[in-house]
C-alpha cells in the first residue's frame, strides 16, 4: 500500500546516501574529461542497478557467499579512494584503456551513485518500508539526478571553479568521514 511517509523517508535517505549535490564536483571533473558525461546513460544504469538490487539484492549476496557487512566496506573502500582525489586533487583511479568513454557508467553509476552504500540502504529499506514505497524513492532520486547531470555545466558557471574547489575538497572531507564511519560501524559489530 502506498504511503506518503513511507515514499518521502525512502526518498529522503536516499538521497543522503547517494549525495547527488557532494557529487556535483566530481561529475563535472568527469565531464570536461574526452568523453563526457552521457546523462541519460548514467542515469538509467543507475536505476536498473538500484531497482534491481531492490529485488534481487539480498539473494544475490547470498548467492555469492556475501553479507551486507563486506558489500558496505567494500563500498566504504571506495568513497575512501575517491574522497581521497577529492581532497588531494589528484587521479588514483585511471581510467580503463579498453573501455576509455566508460566514465558514464564507472565511476558515475558505479559506485558514485549506485554504490554500496546505496545499495546496501535499498537492503535495509526493505525491511522497514513497504516495495512500492521504495521503488518510488528510487524513482524521484532518479529524477533528481538526472537533473543534475543535465545541469552540471550551468551550475559550474554560477559557482565557478574556485568555489567548486572549495566544494570539492570539503565534500571530499564530508565523503571521507563517512567511508570512516561506515567501516567503524561494520567492523565492530
Amino acid at each position: 500500500m502506498l504511503s506518503l511517509k513511507e515514499i518521502t523517508a525512502s526518498t529522503m535517505i536516499l538521497f543522503s546516501v547517494i549525495d547527488i549535490l557532494g557529487n556535483i564536483p566530481y561529475i563535472i571533473k568527469i565531464r570536461k574529461g574526452h568523453c563526457g558525461v552521457q546523462s541519460g546513460k548514467a542515469t538509467v544504469i543507475s536505476a536498473i542497478l538500484m531497482v534491481g538490487f531492490l529485488f534481487m539484492g539480498e539473494s544475490l549476496l547470498q548467492f555469492l557467499g556475501l553479507d551486507t557487512s563486506s558489500f558496505t566496506i567494500a563500498g566504504a573502500i571506495v568513497m575512501f579512494i575517491i574522497a581521497m582525489e577529492m581532497i588531494m586533487g589528484i587521479s588514483l583511479i585511471r581510467e580503463d584503456s579498453l573501455s576509455s568513454c566508460s566514465s558514464s557508467i564507472v565511476p558515475l553509476a558505479f559506485p558514485l551513485i549506485a554504490g554500496a552504500g546505496t545499495l546496501t540502504t535499498i537492503i535495509s529499506l526493505r525491511s522497514v518500508y513497504e516495495i512500492p514505497n521504495i521503488l518510488l524513492g528510487i524513482i524521484l532520486n532518479i529524477i533528481i539526478i538526472y537533473g543534475v547531470f543535465r545541469s552540471s555545466t550551468w551550475l559550474e558557471q554560477k559557482i565557478g571553479n574556485t568555489g567548486f574547489s572549495i566544494m570539492r575538497k570539503v565534500f571530499g572531507i564530508v565523503v571521507l568521514a563517512i567511508a570512516i564511519k561506515i567501516v567503524k560501524s561494520n567492523l565492530f559489530i
